[in-house]
């Protein structure tokens, strides 16, 4: 699933919910991702939610 990931593109400020994650795929995602990642990830329910953050939103970082 991540190769699949790696070409998703996600305009800021939008978000992609991808349905039928299992927990172990959302810690691999999680994981192969890293830390440093500018994406907003949330996981509930089996559904994975990636969503970008405006620019005026990662200035204060």
């Amino acid at each position: 699933m991540l190769l699949e990931l790696k070409r998703l593109t996600i305009p800021p400020g939008q978000k992609v919910l991808l349905k039928n994650v299992t927990w172990q795929e959302f810690e691999e995602i999680i994981t192969d991702l890293g830390e440093s990642r500018s994406s907003r990830i949330a996981y509930a329910n089996n559904t994975l939610e990636i969503m970008a953050p405006l620019a005026k939103h990662e200035r204060s970082k």
